[in-house]
């Protein structure tokens, strides 16, 4: 019994490593690959080249530069009214209130150099008597042609 069950085996393997070969296409032998393909993907294929697009430009408009800290408390009301403050003073200036337990944090500006935060930080001084200190940051970037659009 284990005599058959060896040959059965061995004929096994030996049919299995012994596969016909094929033929080799030549040259007169030309063969065509039709394609059909659902008008639905080009529109799939534009969606998200118009995707890439968009992502790409909003990611550009992030960069380093400098920020202006203007209060650090772990009171909420007084972080809120300085925000109201540099609002009502300093309309062009963005705000930025975080909080980062237990302190309530205060950053405005969007400055690309450190000489243009110095001209703001000796203004917002005098509003601000503790002091207001230039920090490095991440801050957002207008591209040229928003800029332009603002001027007009």
């Amino acid at each position: 019994m284990k005599n058959l069950l060896l040959i059965i085996a061995l004929f096994g393997l030996k049919t299995g490593w012994s596969q016909q070969t094929t033929t080799a296409i030549t040259a007169s032998q030309t063969s065509t690959v039709i394609v059909h393909k659902d008008p639905r993907v080009d529109a799939l294929v534009k969606k998200q080249g118009s995707i890439n697009k968009t992502v790409k430009k909003n990611s550009n408009r992030f960069g380093r530069g400098y920020r202006l800290m203007v209060i650090n408390t772990n009171k909420r009301d007084e972080a809120i009214a300085a925000k109201t403050k540099i609002y009502q003073q300093f309309p062009e200036l963005k705000a930025y209130l975080s909080y980062q337990s237990p302190y309530f944090k205060l950053k405005a500006g969007n400055f690309q150099t450190r000489a243009e935060a110095e001209r703001y930080r000796k203004q917002l001084n005098s509003l601000f008597p503790k002091g207001v200190f230039i920090m490095n940051d991440t801050i957002e970037i207008r591209p040229e042609k928003d800029k332009e659009e603002s001027e007009e």
